[in-house]
């Protein structure tokens, strides 16, 4: 599906030439051309939910001179969502990562857990009332999770743009939604209305578009609506078939779609009453019944300057039973932490802050040494490094990731102190906010940083950078982060990251395979034929026929090898060369312990006093000898530094020297598979992409009961090694050790200062074992 007709055409000829010349002439290719293969795959039955259409318009008076988008049909593609919901429903994918009902955890004696959405107060609260309703009780709640995001397909012109919706079932962990897997698909695309500047910009159209908007979504859902109050009997992930009721669920949507969803002023917040100009202030939450009071008692007017409600706007969520969007928004991590509080308001005002309190001259001088600390950063996996700076046009969400991790370095002594306890603050609230699991103390801490964030922020008031205070409803957004996540779990599952992730596949690149003329039919056929194919792989897997590769299979077959051990097919890959340019991976694997591994085959071999010469650490024989010691003979009150030298154990072999190593581990914060396992390299090289040597800085396990640094230590890795000692295999790393300076983290920074640990003026260094090792740790 991601190579053109030509291309598929070729291949097939090549197939079948080599068959002929195998004397196969009579099944010369598994398909004739193209098109045949393009048939088979819409002749699958599996996944098949075909797109439709219908037609919205202006119902109100027409005239010859009416405005053009008044006499515009507006023509609107969509699933049935009620057939998107059943394939999900019953897709084997998830059987691992389904919750078939909802659930309080508890990890300890009043402590909560909130993670996935079942586990969260809302599908609670929304399945007690379908017990309560005779009608519905007994029934499986099914959450209805939506998302709609408009997105540009051509940077260059900028004029194609497509409003695409998308479905995922609640019930679906958020790893799933998180691992680009069809947990989240494309349900609709909606009609962009235009018109001319002459009236893009009056009430009137403006109205339009929203009720638009309203009307197609409710039309979109209409197929659930049933299945809202009478149960469907729907076959679910583990085969069994279950009465199910459908909910309108979390919706996923940056700050202007919120707007346009909750029905309300721009400026104002879709989830409480504060007003636009004073979003500091607490105030109550709104309600789909209060929002029927206000339009009961108070005219258009009044209902937008004192309440920022629109009048003639009743949002989808009016249609449907039990639904309430003021409720249903959810946080976006993306648009209104990484994307907005920081990189549009805090390193903007850092910026301003230099620019007001300085010359010209002095405050370009302080920005270049901010952007020379933020170009010299070491290379870390999956960090995006900024070689010239942060001084460029186009930003990406994973850029301003890559920043929010090496400003508070780069700043620090060149603006307040408070300033950096601002950003410290509001990046603890940050990071706190991204776990894939919370419970009371977490939010507790949360509650701390923002608390804190709001206090050191007041420096950009006083300094006159925001004179006019902290109206923005994008940081006013964070103050409902917490309910939020009791309300819905984690919001790293319901972000609008994952929608934009979403368009690449759905849109951006079917779109590039398009012919571009009617590009959204083509779209569909493409998006339509990928369900297939994902339903029927998921189908095919679930039966054990995938689960070994085509050459794998076929020796296994001719008997040139054997099959591997059931226990092995989720770590065929743990041990990678690590040649791939991108250090930072999701992990298929299972939840797990995380672990350490070095490559498959070692750099190169050389003896003990040969790497000696070359690391220029003359004891490392002895180092070796010792470390020997430590691991065959493990005791507390008996260690290597007890033994005498000549009563050592001595190496019989040669070392096997790798220049990286695997790590994986629990991060779903970070780019993971299903499981949340995450994977990164480590690297201890003399030569990094044809330049400088590169020695990865990581986390050493020491005793958790040790106060400082949480029982962890950092070291340098100066080399992987692997060596055999009575037949068995120890992988270790020689390693240059950091100690911290002080006994806790830096006061303004929140950071812990480290500094080479030195001995007679020579850097102090030691041999690990590589599971002591927890992962990278970026120093700088």
């Amino acid at each position: 599906m991601k190579i053109s007709t030509a291309n598929i055409n070729e291949l097939l000829t090549i197939w079948a030439a080599k068959n002929i010349t195998e004397g196969f002439e009579a099944n010369a290719s598994i398909f004739e051309n193209a098109n045949e293969m393009l048939a088979t795959i819409d002749a699958i039955e599996d996944g098949d939910a075909p797109w439709e259409s219908f037609t919205l318009r202006y119902t109100g008076p027409v005239d010859d001179t009416t405005p053009a988008w008044k006499r515009t049909d507006y023509t609107v593609y969509t699933r049935n969502s009620l057939t998107v919901m059943q394939n999900m429903l019953a897709s084997e994918d998830f059987v691992n990562s389904f919750d078939y009902a909802p659930y309080e955890e508890y990890t300890a004696k009043n402590k909560r857990t909130w993670s996935n959405l079942m586990s969260g107060d809302w599908a609670w609260k929304q399945a007690d009332k379908i017990a309560k309703d005779p009608r519905t009780h007994g029934s499986m709640l099914c959450p209805v999770i939506l998302g709609a995001d408009k997105t540009t397909v051509s940077v260059a012109t900028g004029n194609n743009e497509f409003h695409p919706v998308y479905i995922s079932c609640g019930n679906i962990h958020n790893t799933m939604r998180r691992a680009h897997r069809d947990a989240v698909v494309p349900i609709a695309f909606l009609a962009i209305p235009k018109t001319c500047r002459e009236h893009d910009d009056t009430d009137e159209f403006r109205l339009f578009r929203k009720q638009l908007y309203h009307a197609s979504l409710a039309h979109i859902l209409e197929p659930l609506r049933d299945a809202m109050t009478t149960p469907k009997l729907m076959r679910c992930p583990d085969r069994h078939l279950r009465r199910v009721v459908f909910e309108v669920g979390p919706f996923i949507a940056d700050y202007p779609e919120q707007v346009m969803l909750a029905g309300i002023v721009q400026g104002w917040c879709p989830k409480c009453l504060a007003r636009a100009d004073h979003l500091e202030d607490p105030r109550p939450r709104r309600s789909r019944e209060l929002d029927e009071i206000l339009h009961d008692t108070y005219n258009p007017a009044i209902l937008w300057h004192t309440w920022g409600v629109v009048a003639d706007v009743v949002p989808f969520t009016e249609n449907f039973p039990r639904a309430d969007i003021h409720e249903l928004l959810t946080p976006d991590l993306l648009h209104q932490m990484i994307k907005g509080t920081f990189k549009d308001h805090l390193v903007s005002w850092i910026e301003e802050y230099v620019s007001l309190t300085n010359t010209p001259s002095e405050a370009k001088r302080i920005m270049d040494v901010i952007d020379r600390r933020i170009a010299v950063v070491p290379s870390f996996p999956g960090l995006r490094r900024f070689p010239e700076g942060r001084n460029f046009k186009q930003w990406t969400g994973n850029d301003s990731k890559a920043l929010m991790k090496v400003f508070i370095p780069a700043i620090t002594g060149h603006v307040p102190d408070d300033m950096v306890k601002c950003i410290s603050a509001f990046m603890d609230f940050c990071y706190i906010a991204r776990c894939s699991s919370h419970d009371s103390d977490s939010l507790h801490s949360m509650e701390t940083s923002l608390s804190t964030f709001h206090q050191y922020r007041t420096i950009f008031e006083v300094e006159g950078v925001r004179p006019d205070g902290f109206s923005l409803p994008r940081q006013h957004a964070l103050a409902h982060y917490v309910r939020s996540i009791r309300l819905f779990g984690s919001p790293n599952g319901l972000c609008s990251s994952i929608t934009e992730s979403k368009h690449i596949t759905a849109v951006k690149e079917p779109w590039r395979r398009s012919s571009k003329n009617n590009a959204l039919c083509q779209i569909l056929v493409t998006n339509t034929r990928m369900s297939k194919l994902a339903a029927i792989r998921v189908r095919f897997g679930a039966q054990g026929m995938l689960k070994h590769d085509v050459l794998t299979a076929a020796r296994i077959a001719a008997g040139l090898e054997d099959p591997p051990e059931e226990d092995d097919m989720g770590t065929s890959n743990a041990e990678t060369s690590h040649d791939d340019e991108d250090d930072s991976q999701a992990c298929a694997e299972a939840r797990a312990e995380s672990y350490v591994s070095l490559g498959m085959r070692p750099a190169y071999t050389c003896t003990a006093e040969d790497l000696s010469q070359e690391l220029g650490i003359q004891d490392l024989p002895e180092h070796l000898r010792r470390f020997i010691w430590d691991q065959s003979y493990p005791d507390p009150y008996l260690t290597s530094e007890d033994i005498p030298h000549d009563s050592l154990p001595r190496l019989q072999t040669r070392l096997s020297v790798f220049h990286s190593a695997s790590a994986v581990f629990y991060a779903p914060s970070e780019l993971s598979g299903p499981g949340g396992m995450h994977r990164e390299i480590i690297r201890s090289t003399p030569c990094w992409r044809n330049g400088p040597p590169r020695y990865d800085t990581v986390l050493v396990q020491n005793n958790p009961e040790f106060d400082d640094m949480r029982g962890m230590l950092i070291a340098r890795v100066k080399r992987f090694i692997s060596f055999t000692h009575e037949k068995t295999r120890i992988p270790c790393a020689i390693v240059e050790w950091f100690v911290p300076v002080g006994n806790t983290p830096d006061p303004v920074t929140g950071m812990w200062i480290v500094k080479p640990e030195l001995k007679r003026g020579q850097r102090t260094t030691g041999i690990i074992h590589v599971d002591c090792i927890m992962y990278s740790s970026l120093s700088m």
